[in-house]
């Protein structure tokens, strides 16, 4: 478990200075241009790597040292933010070459951490585990980092912010070059493209998950986009509570993964799908039905709970039913499907609100919600034969 450890305390580290850069980079941009069209383009450039070229980089990453990889992508993301230290209000070109850099260098760090995994803790329960108590850290580092985020903003300022993101990315990149475990690449045969999207389609359980995944998160990217003029509009309330409402999020997400694991045991892996995803669904009719602002935040909770345990159960499935030989491009594929999702959800959701209204169309993407968890019940397989790893991989060692 020493190589685990060290896996997750980089992610720790490094997922601190990302979230800083969350509230960072849009009130920077805001600040230098006063348009919120230019803060709008920094949202969407981030999904446009993982969409774009995050398939034939899962490709590339199967036949190399995915820690090696890691930590060049950590030093790359060095690099693009200390680009953003040279914008100003008639420079603001850095700023987009820094987030495209960035985020091509997290479509490579991703896909490697979750195909690099396995090696280190094998497939049985461990990986779960492990899988757990990564998304607890996340859920953590989302409650806290954003306010803290926003208090250095107020205090030291945003070359402070940017400064201790670059050295979370130095540090992260120091601990990873020193994971021993490597895991068995295809080396020996060349390229192929979308390699990973044939290995997806092919295989039941992952095609299952892929179709049910995307369109719940297609659901879960409009609503997100309306959660400002629902505030505002629906609830009456100042812009900032979006935050209490984001905050309600996280710690439905910390608990949820405390809970996964159990959750994990008492049913199978297709019912756990469907199941979470409709009770995601349900608290989000709640949310947006809520009539004041505590019953919007718990409801925001309630959302957290379940929807943590359902991306520890695909991200998990999807470990164990990949071949672990193209599990790089897999998970590639996968990342790039929730960049579509997102991409789809974002720009779809508020052109809805301009023919059905803002009321109406929430209820309508979270019915989506619920369609999704029919459609995981529909194509996921209930056999678990069809949920397990294509051949037997054993824990490596570290």
């Amino acid at each position: 478990m020493r190589d685990f450890r060290r896996l997750w305390l980089s992610g720790a580290i490094s997922g601190i200075g990302s979230w800083l850069l969350v509230v960072a980079i849009p009130f920077h941009v805001f600040a230098l241009t006063g348009s919120a069209v230019a803060t709008g383009l920094t949202l969407a450039l981030e999904a446009l790597p993982a969409l774009l070229i995050g398939p034939w980089a899962g490709v590339l990453l199967d036949r190399w040292n995915l820690a090696r990889a890691m930590w060049i992508a950590d030093l790359v993301s060095a690099a693009a933010v200390g680009l953003i230290l040279t914008a100003d209000p008639d420079r603001i070109w850095p700023i987009y070459l820094a987030i495209l850099l960035e985020n091509t260098a997290t479509t490579v760090f991703r896909p490697a951490a979750r195909a690099l995994l396995p090696a280190v803790v094998g497939t049985g329960k461990e990986l779960a585990t492990a899988n757990a108590v990564n998304a607890a850290t996340g859920s953590a580092i989302r409650l806290a980092a954003p306010p803290l985020g926003a208090l250095l903003l107020a205090g030291p300022g945003i070359e402070f912010v940017l400064a201790v993101d670059i050295a979370s990315y130095l540090l992260s990149a120091a601990i990873i070059a020193t994971v021993r475990t490597r895991r068995h690449s295809t080396a020996g045969e060349p390229p192929r493209p979308l390699e990973g999207f044939r290995a997806t389609i092919e295989h039941r359980a992952l095609r299952g998950i892929l179709i049910g995944q995307t369109t719940f998160l297609t659901a879960n990217a409009g609503l997100t986009a309306l959660l400002v003029p629902f505030t505002v509009g629906r609830l009456h309330a100042p812009g900032y509570v979006v935050g209490y409402l984001i905050s309600g999020l996280g710690a439905g997400y910390l608990l949820g993964a405390a809970l996964s694991t159990k959750a994990a045991r008492l049913l199978g892996t297709r019912e756990l799908l469907a199941l979470t995803q409709l009770a995601t669904a349900a608290a989000f009719f709640a949310l947006f039905n809520a009539p004041n602002v505590p019953i919007a935040i718990v409801a925001a909770a309630f959302i957290g709970l379940p929807g943590s345990i359902l991306l520890i159960t695909a991200q998990t499935t999807i470990q164990r039913a990949a071949p672990p030989e193209v599990l790089a491009s897999v998970s590639a594929i996968f990342f790039a499907a929730d960049s579509l999702a997102l991409l789809i959800g974002a720009l779809a959701a508020p052109t809805l609100t301009l023919v059905l209204g803002l009321p109406l169309t929430l209820n309508v993407i979270a019915a989506l919600a619920v369609g999704a968890a029919a459609v995981t019940l529909a194509v996921v397989p209930r056999h678990p034969a069809h949920l397990l790893p294509v051949r037997k991989q054993s824990r490596a060692k570290g």
